[in-house]
């Protein structure tokens, strides 16, 4: 067997899945392996196909791929929807006793392992750990210590009581100890390799939270919606710890509005929501941006327009993000590629925010915010984290920025664009701001020269952004290869494992995987260097190519996907070699 396992669990919405998924992750992160996983879930509550899949290696795995070597089936359906990833060997869990899979037959050169999971739930305490069962014959079919389920047990049902954890043990051992009695281990010879190994279980949405607390926020207001409420959820309870407050607000409007009043009020402040609360936001988009309040707003991507498919990817939203809002809106763009840089790209929006007191969108997809994956302690270090509150005054340096009245002036347009800015109590630095067009002390005017000078003056400071601050892609693969390959946001990882992919067909790329959208670095001198660029998205119009398009004046091939489900390495490797070999078909 390769030494990556692909394992899974598939059935009904509200059965269960997602915990189960999690738990096994988790013993596998435990036990020194690398993990990263990927949901497929209904938009409901109950019922609807769901499923959890796990990857997992001793080597660092960045995708999904279309192989599954060991499937927990609930039910009948799980086994069709999962049929093109399994292949000779690969072992089926199902419950031969349920009337649902009572018929089941395991696909010819596929092993079907039938296991009484509800039965032997219910003799360890109840049925609804028929899921725990499962798992316990999957650590048998792969050789896998169970022991190492104890402590994600412990974690997961821990609040529930010991009596509960320990049912569950016992659960996971019946499963386990009916695989080794009633069934023929020579069909299978499946063996995961364990490590000393510590590594930290992530997903995007907490990679956030956990950098917006690193970064001194201190304020959060939101309204639930998929996928952006695990932001809430990870920062309720914790962000308290510091000082800082949760509100669920009633609405998304709401949820902006008190997000602006905590800025306001000197907090350092964030909401997160979906394309759908994006809308909702705008206006008060468009008041955050001409009161020069800091403000980080994140936008969890999902399937639209409209409701569209909540829990389905899509990276639809770019043009809206961009361009979104009446007037013109100075803004910042930026757009993490991995779990981990959502940690370090929310630090850096909030620096950007107060810096250049300018609104800043956080741009994630669901794809980046539900998947888990591992990674070194050291790469979230907290010790290295840099707070840039900006031209924050006291009571010591107000006299600077006084006009001949002593009068504070709040919107004094510097050359840099950027105007001081005190807090609430500051002696000296009483002022008001409108959404009104403003003087240089926040009141409201219809002056020509005024007017000019303001708009410029909030223009000006995204221009000094782009010469203060280092907008940068990264880069993979081979700098001097012909074919250039640009993506944005959670492709990043599918297609530097799709390098090795097209690396072994003796395919040379040289990859680029873009963070930031807007100022966005200048890709014109690499894409003149190439023969080839192929731009890589989740969406249908390919947002991000007409983007580059319009800055390079150069025409890009477009690799697109818009069925809600995400980019896998060998798909990738796949559709950009036919990309090739159709760039280089003569016509006749």
């Amino acid at each position: 067997m390769p030494d990556d396992l692909n394992w899974a669990i598939g059935g009904e919405a509200g059965d269960g899945i997602n915990s189960t998924g999690k738990i096994f992750a988790q013993a596998l992160s435990r036990a020194g392996r690398h993990v990263f996983t990927s949901k497929d879930f209904a938009s409901r509550i109950r019922g609807g196909y769901t499923a959890y899949k796990v990857r997992s290696s001793t080597e660092r795995v960045e995708s999904v791929v279309d192989r599954l070597d060991i499937l927990i089936a609930l039910t009948q359906r799980t086994v069709e929807e999962n049929m093109d990833e399994l292949h000779e060997g690969s072992v089926i869990i199902y419950d031969g006793e349920r009337t649902m899979m009572e018929d089941f037959e395991a696909p010819e050169g596929m092993i079907g392992l039938p296991v009484p999971l509800k039965r032997l739930a219910e003799e360890a305490g109840g049925a609804l750990m028929q899921n725990i069962v499962a798992l316990g014959a999957a650590c048998e079919v792969a050789n896998f210590p169970i022991e190492n389920l104890d402590e994600a047990l412990e974690k997961r049902f821990g609040d529930k009581g010991e009596s509960i954890v320990e049912n569950n043990r016992q659960a996971a051992r019946f499963g386990e100890e009916h695989v080794v009695e009633e069934l023929d281990h020579d069909e299978f010879d499946y063996d995961i390799e364990t490590t000393d190994n510590d590594y930290v279980l992530l997903n995007g949405d907490e990679a956030i939270g956990m950098g917006a607390i690193a970064a001194g926020c201190r304020f959060y207001s939101g309204y639930p919606i998929t996928p952006a409420t695990d932001v809430m959820e990870y920062l309720k309870g914790r962000l308290e710890r510091y000082g800082g407050h949760v509100m669920q607000a009633e609405d998304e409007l709401a949820a902006i509005n008190m997000a602006l009043g905590a800025a306001r009020a000197g907090a350092r402040s964030m909401t997160a929501t979906s394309g759908p609360g994006i809308d909702l936001m705008a206006e008060t988009f468009g008041l955050v941006a001409t009161s020069e309040t800091p403000l980080v707003i994140c936008d969890v991507m999902r399937s639209g327009p409209s409701t569209g498919m909540p829990t389905k990817q899509e990276q639809g939203d770019l043009d809206m993000l961009l361009y979104g809002g009446h007037g013109e809106i100075p803004r910042f763009v930026v757009a993490p590629t991995t779990v981990s840089e959502c940690f370090h790209k929310t630090i850096e929006a909030f620096n950007l925010a107060e810096k250049y007191q300018t609104p800043v969108y956080l741009v994630g997809d669901l794809a980046l915010a539900v998947s888990e994956q591992t990674f070194e302690p050291e790469e979230f270090d907290m010790d290295s984290v840099e707070i840039d509150r900006g031209k924050l005054v006291d009571e010591n340096e107000i006299d600077s920025w006084l006009d001949d009245s002593d009068r504070f002036q709040p919107h004094f347009p510097a050359a840099d664009g950027i105007s001081p800015r005190t807090l609430p109590g500051t002696s000296g630095g009483a002022h008001m701001t409108t959404g009104l067009e403003h003087d240089e002390l926040g009141r409201r005017t219809e002056e020509q020269e005024v007017r000019i000078e303001q708009v410029d003056k909030r223009n000006q400071k995204v221009e000094t952004a782009k010469d203060e601050e280092d907008w940068d892609y990264r880069e993979f693969g081979d700098s001097d290869a012909d074919t250039l390959v640009l993506s944005w946001g959670s492709n990043e990882g599918a297609m530097r494992e799709a390098i090795g992919f097209l690396d072994e067909a003796d395919i040379d790329i040289r990859f680029l995987s873009v963070p930031y959208m807007f100022p966005r670095p200048d890709l014109t001198e690499e894409i003149e260097a190439a023969d080839e660029v192929i731009v890589v998205e989740c969406n249908a119009t390919g947002q991000f190519a007409d983007v580059v398009e319009g800055d390079t004046l150069t025409r890009v091939k477009r690799i697109n996907k818009y069925n809600g489900v995400r980019f896998k390495a060998d798909e990738l490797a796949e559709r950009i070699t036919e990309k090739l070999d159709a760039a280089q078909e003569v016509p006749t």
